[in-house]
């Protein structure tokens, strides 16, 4: 039977006539072969020159044609029409089609990338508004595919075409004109423009500049493919670099040691990067917001360093009467004048050459010799550092009352995206939370505190009230701020009802700078402080920092074992140091080292069976979507078996069978690993049967430690040995293994029947329903994962939640001594796992569902 990516491409195939055209025929069964979803888009000189705007989606290349071509206008509005379905390996394509044949003319790779699906995809392309985040060389941000319903075109024979439009959405990269196709007229892969394609001439010698480095803010200026400075002509004005989103720093409790980091002092101030062509200078934030008028002090001397072009990362700063670099002070600085001091740090281009991927001593070098001419009294100052004796660096710091030091290794390259070759460690306790809401004063003034929150899977969770540290003109300016934000609805997940009675909601949009004592161990802040507004840093991006020891630390791995560990799988690992776990600073090297570690205890659980993959392609806090079909893009390591759908179709699961296999799918950003009750031999007769214990907000994890106990008693007493698994989450599961002999439809039967007798009995304590009202106060025993196609979290995968916790096997005569069901850290597991076997005689257990149990439930006779 036909894959369903083999059915999607019938029309694309019977369109053509691939003895003639050159175009993939996409029979081959392809894949992509880069990792994410790949996004592409084709110059078409066919009957009328259009855009082949196309993203990758159930193995195919979901594809439209753009009239006039994309624009980063979002007031541009273009049409797209919905064509047929292409082949994967189409997104590679650039060439020539024969005049007579379908689409006959010349196809130019324009641009490529990955994209990432704002919610379900599917259900987006449905409903007609499908949104999503392009990455590619000149498409960047996010975008919108709306389906004009009602407007399409209507044809004499065969469907209608489908007209949509696609808009840029108004962000960092959105233009206020259109200067994408207007300005790029070549190909990304081999450089010729549509006329060389056609007369078949050679692919041009790429330069070494940056693909992010055809997308610039001074659009007027920019050219498509900027020579390196030692070619470029003289006298020919310098492009002004484009602003790259910065590598941030992790935070930390412990300076690392060695040689092999330096440390630089930490500034507390505005994160500042600085793009020079000449004696043009654009300052932008952290964010890539145009800020050259706010920090128009610093433009004068900035313009002087380099005739050509320069990208200088940095920090803007002023001091406070004793002398430390003072956020606060800063902010007054900017409003009513004073002295102000960029100091400059790192070297992202020189002269159109990209830097980032040259060690950080080796840019640090040519940024001081670029910056060797300016005077000491500069407003432009070189940032120094010393290279080892880094504890020693943070005590003499620390005692001048500094914020910290950032460690920096000395031969990393530069990434933009938080990483674990910068370090942060705080002299002070400090961090940003999100304001969302108020409460009065009894007094004349203006509020008595602000509530105070951070984002966690996509919920505000509130962090308690700060009341100090305000001016009375700041409290008024506050106060204002507060009252055009001012909403109706609570915008938080929990707060306490005393304070959440007399509280006042605003929209969770302005971020403050907070100094406090320490956390309570419920997550509240202690002796809190305001310190400043953040205008720099954008309210969704607030989470809770919490510092940890790296986990090479805690468990005896290092994020080069997990480097280590990968190559010796086979497997190229991308981003090593990008961290998933935010709060935690866990890197997607660090989680290849725990996998390797706990490899040999996970495998006989996970090994051979279908699976469901939750997928962060940015790491925990940011978007993740499951995925279960083999789409294509992924390691070979990660291999697929054809399963049969309800409705007769066949497509692709995952499986795995090796260690190899949870670094491809670590490798494609995998956090939590699902499994079927089934192995891929046999996916219709279960060998195992759980019972998830799902409690109600409230109840305590001392009521799931009991039920847990309760349905193992009840199990045994009908003749089934079980095992505990805590989930990782906010419960237990109760796992029975089975010998393979009855089919998922009556071992469904025998659980819901039992489930329903254990509620029969409890009927104050436990529910065999989903229903969120029959649930209240007590105990959900989920048995539906008991059936064809559904999954549950597999021993000792990690979970996408804060803490990155760890479902974690455990043994009946300890589960009173665990305390919650997230408790175990990776750290925590990877230590377990050299220990002995929790689960003692699972895999030896041999045992069904027999006729005296459907007699005792009363259910199906198998």
């Amino acid at each position: 039977m036909a894959t369903r990516a083999e059915t999607l491409l019938k029309e694309y195939q019977a369109k053509r006539d691939f003895t003639k055209t050159q175009e993939p025929s996409g029979t081959a069964g392809g894949k992509a072969k880069q990792t994410g979803f790949r996004f592409v888009v084709q110059k078409h000189d066919a009957t009328r020159l259009h855009y082949d705007f196309r993203i990758e989606l159930d193995g195919v290349l979901k594809s439209w044609a753009v009239t006039k071509g994309p624009s980063n206008n979002p007031a541009d509005k273009r049409l797209a029409v919905r064509v047929e379905d292409h082949p994967l390996d189409y997104g590679s394509f650039e060439g020539t089609i024969p005049e007579g044949e379908y689409g006959g003319g010349t196809v130019m790779l324009w641009d490529e990338g990955t994209w990432e699906p704002i919610g379900d995809p599917h259900q987006a392309l449905a409903d007609g508004d499908l949104k999503m985040k392009l990455n590619g060389q000149r498409m960047k941000g996010e975008w919108v595919l709306v389906h004009m319903k009602g407007r399409d075109t209507r044809r004499k024979s065969g469907p209608a075409r489908e007209n949509w439009l696609l808009i840029k959405h108004k962000d960092d990269y959105a233009r206020d004109k259109e200067t994408l196709v207007s300005r790029f007229t070549k190909s990304v892969s081999t450089g010729r423009d549509l006329d060389g394609i056609a007369k078949g001439l050679k692919p041009k010698k790429q330069t070494t500049t940056a693909a992010s480095a055809v997308w610039h803010s001074d659009e007027d200026k920019a050219v498509d493919n900027p020579l390196p400075a030692k070619t470029r002509r003289k006298g020919k004005a310098a492009a002004l670099p484009d602003f790259r989103p910065p590598q941030l720093a992790t935070l930390v409790n412990d300076v690392p040691q060695g040689g092999d980091w330096v440390f630089e002092m930490k500034y507390d101030g505005y994160r500042c990067q600085a793009a020079i062509a000449g004696d043009q200078v654009r300052l932008y934030t952290r964010t890539g917001k145009d800020w050259t008028t706010q920090f128009a002090a610093i433009v004068p001397p900035l313009s002087r360093i380099t005739s050509g072009s320069a990208l200088i990362d940095g920090e803007l700063c002023a001091f406070d009467s004793k002398g430390r670099t003072d956020f606060s002070t800063l902010k007054d600085h900017l409003s009513n004048g004073g002295p102000l001091t960029f100091f400059a740090f790192d070297l992202l281009e020189l002269d159109g050459e990209d830097l980032t991927g040259l060690p950080l001593l080796e840019r640090k070098a040519r940024l001081e010799k670029l910056l060797g001419t300016i005077e000491s009294s500069s407003l432009v100052q070189f940032s120094t550092h010393v290279t080892g004796n880094g504890q020693k660096v943070f005590d003499a710091v620390s005692r001048e009352g500094h914020e910290g030091i950032i460690a920096k290794e000395a031969n990393a390259p530069y990434r933009s995206e938080r990483t674990r070759s910068w370090l942060k460690i705080k002299a002070n306790r400090r961090q940003e939370f999100v304001i969302a809401g108020w409460s009065p004063s009894t007094r004349k003034k203006s509020f008595a505190s602000l509530l105070l929150g951070t984002w966690d899977d996509g919920k505000l969770v509130y962090r308690g009230r700060v009341g100090t540290g305000f001016s009375a003109e700041l409290a008024t300016t506050l106060q204002q701020q507060l009252d055009r934000r001012a909403r109706k609805t609570n915008p938080f997940a929990n707060v306490p009802r005393p304070i959440a009675r007399n509280a006042h909601w605003v929209a969770p949009e302005l971020v403050a700078e907070i100094g406090y004592a320490e956390f309570t161990p419920d997550g509240i802040l202690r002796h809190p402080s305001f310190l400043a507004l953040r205008e720099d840093k954008p309210a969704g991006d607030i989470t809770l920092e919490q510092p940890a020891p790296a986990l090479g630390v805690a468990v005896g791995l290092s994020a080069q074992a997990g480097i280590n560990a990968a190559e010796a799988a086979g497997i190229k690992l991308t981003s090593p140091d990008r961290v998933v776990y935010p709060g935690q600073g866990v890197t997607k090297a660090d989680l290849v080292a725990y996998y390797a570690a706990v490899a040999e205890r996970m495998l006989p659980y996970i090994e051979n069976r279908p699976l469901s993959l939750l997928r962060c392609p940015q790491g925990r806090a940011k978007y993740c979507f499951f995925q279960k079909h083999d789409t294509g893009g992924f390691p070979d390591a990660m291999k697929s078996v054809l399963i049969t759908e309800k409705d007769g179709s066949k497509e692709d699961y995952f499986y795995i069978d090796d260690l190899a296999g949870l670094i491809a799918g670590t490798q494609m950003n995998v956090l939590e690993w699902h499994l079927w009750g089934s192995l891929i031999k046999d996916v219709e007769k279960p060998e195992r049967i759980i019972f998830d214990i799902d409690p109600d907000e409230g109840l305590g994890f001392e009521h799931v430690r009991s039920a847990a106990i309760d349905i193992r008693e009840e199990l045994q007493a009908w003749g089934l040995e079980s095992y505990a698994l805590v989930s990782g989450g906010k419960g237990v599961h109760v796992i029975a293994p089975l010998r393979p002999t009855t089919e998922w439809p009556q071992v469904k039967g025998f659980c819901k029947t039992f489930a329903q007798r254990l509620a029969d009995k409890h009927p104050d304590r436990f529910v065999a329903t989903m229903s969120k009202a029959k649930r209240k106060g007590k105990l959900f025993i989920d048995y539906l994962r008991n059936e064809r196609g559904s999954t549950a979290i597999a021993p000792w995968s990690t979970r996408s939640r804060e803490g990155a916790p760890v479902a974690v096997p455990v043994a009946w005569a300890e589960l009173d001594t665990i305390k919650s069901a997230n408790q175990f850290t990776l750290a925590d597991a990877a230590a377990r796992a050299s220990q002995p076997a929790p689960w003692k005689g699972y895999f030896s257990t041999t045992q069904s569902i027999t006729k005296a149990m459907w007699s005792a439930v009363d259910g199906p006779k198998g």
